[in-house]
């Protein structure tokens, strides 16, 4: 389609489902872009795959998530920072990553309490079985919206230093430092009131 065309670098664009699965399926968080009454918005909102859908959640009292459910036009990107590409010069320098940019309307998820818990699962593996059910102050607070995984456009930054053969006698060193995302040691709530098993950073770690 017209607008998912990748125009700058278009080599890096990628078409395969999957890989755009695989992109959604790490990242906690997308940036959800609306156009209002007051202007441009973009704001940040945690994200999961479910299917052939993504989902974002917030507050019913959010005005982004009220347009939203309202059927808004949106923007929603993804992106994953993988490394980054050190070159000899600024200029060839860059970045490894993985972006996505899904358009479409959302609408309010047909069954909340299952996409809440896809999104704790998510966000917090492991943990929905452990916590109370909702309440229903609780679930009338909050929304999950879902917009269907149909346009889209994937670019994927897997390379290395694209230096000028004029600069590669430059006494710097040249490659990619690698970047992913590591949970640390857990921390107790001040007001934990006995000792409790943590989550384990290696089974969070992505």
């Amino acid at each position: 389609m017209e607008r998912t065309a990748v125009r700058r670098l278009p080599e890096l664009a990628v078409d395969e489902r999957v890989r755009l699965d695989d992109l959604l399926d790490e990242a906690l968080v997308a940036h959800v872009g609306i156009v209002d009454l007051h202007g441009p918005v973009v704001l940040p909102m945690a994200c999961a795959r479910d299917g052939d859908t993504l989902l974002v959640h917030g507050s019913t009292g959010s005005r982004l998530v009220r347009a939203l459910a309202d059927g808004a036009a949106t923007c929603t990107t993804v992106t994953v920072l993988d490394g980054a590409i050190y070159a000899r010069s600024a200029f060839s320098s860059s970045m490894r990553y993985r972006s996505a940019v899904v358009y479409g309307a959302y609408r309010p998820a047909p069954d909340q309490l299952h996409a809440l818990h896809v999104l704790t699962e998510h966000l917090l593996p492991g943990r929905w079985e452990e916590l109370r059910a909702p309440t229903a102050k609780e679930l009338a607070g909050t929304l999950v919206l879902a917009v269907a995984l149909e346009e889209w456009s994937l670019k994927v930054s897997d390379g290395w230093p694209e230096d000028e053969p004029a600069d590669l006698d430059t006494p710097v060193w040249a490659g990619v430092l690698p970047c992913r995302t590591v949970w640390g040691e857990p921390l107790d709530a001040p007001d934990l009131v006995q000792p409790r098993p943590a989550p384990s950073p290696a089974v969070l770690t992505r």
